[in-house]
């Protein structure tokens, strides 16, 4: 991790901000946070942690990761820039339910929760439209669950690379940052089964994989197969 500094232009965050608040209250924001670089693989918000900080993306790829009670690891959802995290951390006061972790190297920001509740407070139209930010995430992590709940392996998976190409890479030819392994605690499987099931799609020419460029050649084929589960 690399503190980079203070005072950093928001650029997407001030600009949705802006639409609810006043410049003076936005500078509020500014003063009580930092800027920080995380390397891949370093932890933003650790699960379990007192939730002090809101998290504003502003470059990178990150994860929410849970650990269960036996140590077994599962990703909730995958996130691109620019994003706010840990907005649930506003209305749920416990600890941090999971973890962020940078896949890739990141910039974040990190706003004193107690400042911009207080912010929040103030302003109705400001506290719902972070409340929308906060109900998206979550609403993409329960879509998961409800893949990972009523389909099979080869369903997930393609669920999985849909969702990368649309939500976080915006386009069906991108540079993966994920290893096989992450992909497989993302779809609820084994590394493995994806490593089989990528490669049969590939042979079946759905998908072509060299290195860590990834292309889906076959849209229609990945969304019939995770249509039928």
């Amino acid at each position: 991790m690399i503190r980079v500094g203070n005072n950093q232009e928001f650029t997407w965050l001030k600009r949705i901000s802006l639409q609810f608040i006043s410049e003076k209250e936005f500078e509020k924001i500014e003063k009580s946070s930092v800027k920080l670089n995380f390397r891949k693989g370093e932890t933003i918000l650790k699960q379990g942690g007192i939730p002090t900080h809101i998290v504003y993306l502003e470059k990178g790829i990150i994860k929410f990761n849970y650990e269960n009670e036996i140590s077994k690891n599962l990703i909730i959802t995958i996130v691109a820039a620019p994003k706010i995290l840990g907005g649930a951390n506003l209305f749920y006061k416990d600890n941090n339910l999971f973890s962020f972790v940078a896949v890739e190297d990141c910039e974040a920001i990190l706003i004193d929760a107690k400042v911009l509740e207080n912010i929040l407070m103030e302003n109705s139209k400001f506290a719902m439209m972070m409340f929308q930010v906060a109900s998206e995430m979550f609403k993409k992590a329960v879509m998961n669950f409800i893949s990972l709940a009523h389909k099979q392996k080869e369903g997930r998976i393609a669920d999985i690379i849909l969702y990368l190409a649309e939500e976080v890479y915006d386009g069906n030819i991108f540079i993966l940052s994920l290893t096989r392994k992450e992909l497989a605690e993302f779809a609820g499987c084994s590394t493995e089964n994806v490593i089989m099931t990528l490669s049969r799609w590939q042979n079946e020419k759905i998908i072509a994989i060299e290195g860590k460029k990834f292309e889906i050649l076959n849209p229609e084929k990945l969304q019939y197969i995770s249509r039928i589960g």
